[in-house]
């Protein structure tokens, strides 16, 4: 979580939340136990005089926020960290954009797991325990929290937080990364510009939503673009960008907004390029016919393992939401224009391995043909090259 989880409600007199964000910080980088002994001395650091009273106002705020998510908390604040998973009170993993490896943290018991996964669910205001084992929640800073409760889970409580990045990167600074090669960035320039509907596909951390906002970023200012979201990580940087997210349903069962919902209620808000942040579930539906509406430079992440993939997943998908597999295919063939492919290669660089098109068989079905490919670090053509240049113009 970012230092903007850490408020200053309740401080008065001298401290300000400013200052609580200061002393956090501070604290942070050297974990330890939370006392006013160290209060103090942080305070100290930051190079302004304080009194008793001062004192004790910062150490009671942090104490009431057992700073942040405790023992992960110096982990999530570490630059670059994409996830933190904990397995049980003895294994802790993260990723800092080179895939997964083990985390110097452990819990004390499997009751110092679970009492945090409680209070970070009850902070998104979920509620955990025997009776609901299971939560997945956005947290007030914006980090994706997700837990399962042992004994459901094994070897202990399992949390997962999947933290968002402080800034949108650009599709320039993703090319001086490596997930883009030069052609590739000529080309994702190319589709934006010709607002082309795609899909972004890949795996789990491969890096679709950070592509996606990139290339959100790229489109003119005068668009008004539209995100519809589960929960809210889409963040391009684009003067008219406008939100929906949807909500779960509270302890009592009531108020569900499910994306699908949003998806319609998108379309009578006159976007210029209607945006799902992940398709996985009966809103592909409405995103589908919407593409085969006059919506263009409609787009979308989807988790697949390929780009060959995705017809099939799309299937899965709509079928489970009443749309037969014809139908599905026929509305995935007219609707989508190509598939961008995400990867993580052996050196955990996330990349841009494959551009698909969609072509329709005599029976009607849709399998992706590959137009371009990642072949010893470049770009390479294949046959449907011909086919994606003329839908770019």
């Amino acid at each position: 979580m970012s230092t903007a989880s850490v408020s200053g409600r309740g401080i008065q007199g001298e401290a300000d939340s400013g200052l609580v964000e200061r002393v956090r910080e501070r604290l942070a980088r050297s974990p330890g136990a939370l006392t006013p002994h160290r209060v103090a001395e942080a305070l100290r650091e930051s190079g302004r005089p304080v009194g008793d009273a001062t004192v004790l106002e910062v150490y009671e705020s942090l104490r009431r926020d057992v700073l942040g998510a405790g023992p992960l908390e110096p982990l999530l604040r570490e630059p670059g960290v994409t996830d933190v998973l904990v397995n049980g009170p003895d294994q802790v993993f993260w990723d800092r954009g080179s895939g997964l490896e083990p985390a110097a943290v452990r819990f004390p018991d499997e009751a110092a797991v679970r009492r945090l996964a409680q209070r970070l669910a009850a902070a998104g205001g979920r509620r955990l325990d025997d009776a609901a084992p299971f939560v997945d929640v956005r947290l007030p800073d914006g980090t994706r929290f997700h837990a399962v409760l042992a004994p459901v889970a094994g070897p202990g409580t399992l949390l997962s937080l999947r933290v968002p990045s402080p800034r949108v990167f650009t599709l320039d600074e993703l090319a001086e990364r490596g997930m883009l090669t030069a052609g590739g960035l000529r080309l994702l320039d190319a589709v934006v510009t010709a607002r082309l509907a795609f899909l972004v596909s890949g795996g789990t951390g491969s890096g679709k939503t950070t592509l996606l906002a990139a290339l959100l970023a790229r489109a003119p200012a005068e668009e008004r673009l539209l995100v519809v979201e589960d929960a809210a990580e889409l963040r391009p940087d684009h003067p008219h960008l406008v939100t929906l997210e949807a909500r779960p349903a509270n302890l009592e069962g009531a108020g569900e907004v499910p994306l699908r919902a949003l998806v319609r209620q998108a379309l009578r808000m006159r976007p210029d390029r209607l945006v799902v942040g992940e398709v996985r579930g009966g809103e592909v539906v409405e995103l589908l016919a919407a593409l085969n509406t006059g919506h263009e430079g409609g787009c979308g992440t989807l988790h697949a393992n390929s780009a060959a993939d995705v017809p099939t997943r799309v299937e899965a998908l709509a079928l489970a939401a009443g749309l037969g597999r014809e139908a599905a295919h026929s509305q995935f063939a007219s609707a989508v224009q190509l598939v961008l492919h995400l990867g993580r290669d052996a050196d955990g660089v996330r990349r841009l391995q494959q551009v698909a098109v969609p072509v329709r068989a005599p029976d009607g079905l849709v399998t992706m043909a590959t137009a371009y490919e990642l072949v010893d670090g470049r770009l390479g053509r294949r046959p449907a090259a011909t086919v994606l240049e003329e839908r770019l113009g």
